[in-house]
């Protein structure tokens, strides 16, 4: 199977339309990111197929808890989960945010190459970061342990607005108070690992 007809079905198993235009765009990227990765280690993913199914399907898989508010994925990386959700939702406001200057060139990069207006690049400390508008979602990918998340970025989150972590089967352990939290699993296809989407709401 292509990387192309592998991105298709594994969207579809997950019950997500892929068009051309969008397997095409996540195609793309991807590629940006294995040929930035020879000098700028961007992750741990050397070919494309692992790629499709390491990164782009796991990506994908948060998509459809995607809501019309603007969104910010922290700890952004080479853009995982924020520019697959940017290429994916092009009427949505999406900021990815880095404190590596090295991943943040790439996103910028990322941006141009793919054309996508609706993506913003911000190299910061989470911590530091004031933007002038709140967050109706943060999302992160591998970014810190959920109450270590929920600290650096409480500012940054509207009143009404709620979290959108990816997390393997380990989070079990953590304790939140004041916050309610609901727990989806789901199954990447092609990935054995348990996964899992924290909705997370402060209370």
């Amino acid at each position: 199977m292509n990387a192309k007809a592998l991105l298709i079905d594994g969207a579809k198993q997950m019950n997500i339309q892929l068009d051309d235009v969008q397997a095409s765009t996540l195609l793309q990227y991807l590629e940006l990111i294995i040929k930035w990765n020879k000098t700028y280690n961007l992750s741990a993913i050397r070919n494309i197929e692992a790629g499709v199914k390491k990164h782009l399907l796991d990506s994908l898989s948060v998509t459809p808890y995607i809501q019309q508010t603007p969104l910010l994925d922290v700890g952004a990386g080479a853009g995982l989960p924020g520019i697959v959700i940017s290429i994916m939702f092009p009427e949505l406001s999406v900021s990815v945010l880095d404190s590596v200057g090295k991943k943040c060139r790439f996103m910028q990069f990322a941006k141009t190459q793919l054309g996508l207006k609706n993506l913003t690049v911000v190299n910061q400390r989470v911590e530091n970061y004031q933007p002038e508008q709140c967050f109706g979602q943060i999302t992160s990918r591998a970014f810190a342990e959920v109450e270590k998340t929920l600290g650096l970025t409480k500012h940054l989150l509207c009143d009404n607005g709620h979290y959108l972590l990816m997390k393997g089967d380990h989070f079990t352990k953590e304790i939140l108070d004041n916050f309610t939290l609901k727990a989806h699993q789901v199954s990447v296809p092609y990935v054995s690992d348990q996964r899992y989407f924290l909705e997370i709401q402060p209370n």
